[in-house]
């Protein structure tokens, strides 16, 4: 088995909260092509795919350079979608970018993947930011984990915990939208008896908590968004048209900038030290 890293993107047509949201564009590129794009830059992945439950979708990757397979309409959450995909393919790791998170940084990708790499136990691995803000602490859209020392997950949930009893600080861990797995064990997802607490949260690694597996979660310095609202669609939006704005001005003064022509190197004969 080659021990390439692949990167599977779940991507699914009509999401229930925002309907389509994939295929909505930011200054004419749809989403998904944003994180498609984002994850192509992480150092470690061999390749990148785009798994899709329907054909609208696979067409909008093919538009734009991209890998795309299209699955069955039967899965019940993004984690069955890509191991349909796994299951085809002959890497060791399988690294799961969700398709409505366009701000993932591909640093954090390769966290995910180094995980996997240096500890052999490690089957599933996950990524974290550490935050402050109340809102995102109330927000149930805001997924968040508490970890032990070791950084083997505790639990993830929507509700905001660690509950502070006294009320003096509101820090806690925000989980973001990225697992890496074990290509063996991931082909093995779909096969998990049917969790209680998954379809509460409407979390699904909280199947792989339920059956007894650990979770590995790294902690990262870039924050990352989900879009599953107009809300966070529209936040993401200005964010990536800043970055797109920035990106023109430097290459703007690059080329306005002087060129020179010739160089000079080394010392001048006769110089000293």
């Amino acid at each position: 088995m080659s021990r390439d890293v692949v990167c599977i993107i779940p991507a699914r047509l009509e999401s229930t909260r925002l309907p389509k949201k994939l295929l909505r564009t930011i200054d004419g590129k749809p989403l998904l092509q944003f994180v498609y794009e984002n994850a192509r830059k992480a150092s470690l992945l061999s390749r990148v795919i785009v798994a899709c439950d329907h054909e609208e979708l696979k067409q909008c990757v093919e538009s734009f350079g991209g890998e795309a397979i299209l699955t069955g309409k039967h899965h019940t959450s993004g984690t069955e979608r890509i191991a349909e995909v796994a299951s085809r393919l002959a890497c060791e790791w399988v690294v799961n970018v969700q398709g409505d998170e366009p701000l993932m940084n591909p640093e954090t990708i390769d966290q995910v993947i180094q995980v996997l790499r240096k500890d052999p136990t490690c089957v599933m691995s996950t990524a974290c930011v550490a935050k402050e803000d109340a809102d995102g602490y109330r927000d149930p859209n805001v997924v968040k984990v508490t970890k032990d020392r070791s950084g083997w997950a505790l639990y993830f949930t929507r509700s905001p915990i660690p509950y502070d009893r006294d009320g003096h600080s509101v820090r806690y861990y925000k989980h973001l939208g990225i697992y890496g797995y074990r290509r063996d064990f991931l082909v093995q997802f779909p096969l998990l008896p049917a969790s209680t607490l998954e379809p509460l949260e409407r979390l699904e690694q909280l199947r792989v908590i339920e059956n007894g597996y650990r979770i590995k979660v790294v902690e990262t310095k870039h924050d990352s968004i989900g879009v599953d609202t107009e809300k966070e669609f529209n936040r993401v939006s200005e964010i990536l048209l800043t970055r797109g704005r920035e990106v023109h001005r430097s290459q703007v003064g690059l080329s306005r900038a002087p060129q020179t022509h010739g160089h000079i190197s080394g010392k001048l004969k006769g110089s000293h030290a």
